[in-house]
């Protein structure tokens, strides 16, 4: 995981506050941020724009063979959550009972801890959602 702390704070902005980018000339809405539209490729006008704080759960599963670094976690609940805009994103689901988790109920983002480096390292922060 040391190598990812870089990463962390140089994309701190998508990470906290679920930047995204809209294209003017189209309309279209991105997540992550895109420098290009792919739609309209250069003669799009991208703009930042932030995100929908809430969405429906679109699909989901449960992880039971983590990645290292996330072991224990498992198992845990990942969802493709589908934003008021249409944006779909990748995210992790907490605080949520096992009966709520379904698709098509409400999820909403919330400020999370991603991972940390030992005991005195850094913390990594990000946004996970959580049904409501």
């Amino acid at each position: 995981m040391k190598n990812a702390t870089p990463l962390i704070w140089r994309n701190s902005a998508d990470r906290y506050n679920l930047l995204g980018s809209h294209c003017a000339t189209c309309g279209t809405d991105y997540f992550p941020e895109r420098v290009v539209c792919p739609k309209c490729r250069r003669k799009g006008k991208i703009e930042p724009k932030q995100m929908p704080p809430e969405g429906k759960i679109y699909s989901f599963t449960q992880v039971h063979a983590a990645p290292t670094g996330f072991e224990h976690e498992t198992p845990y609940y990942i969802a493709i959550i589908e934003l008021a805009n249409g944006v779909k994103v990748l995210t992790q689901l907490v605080d949520s009972p096992d009966e709520k988790i379904k698709i098509g109920a409400t999820a909403r983002m919330c400020f999370r801890r991603v991972f940390e480096e030992g005991d005195e390292g850094i913390i990594a922060y990000g946004f996970k959602f959580k049904v409501v």
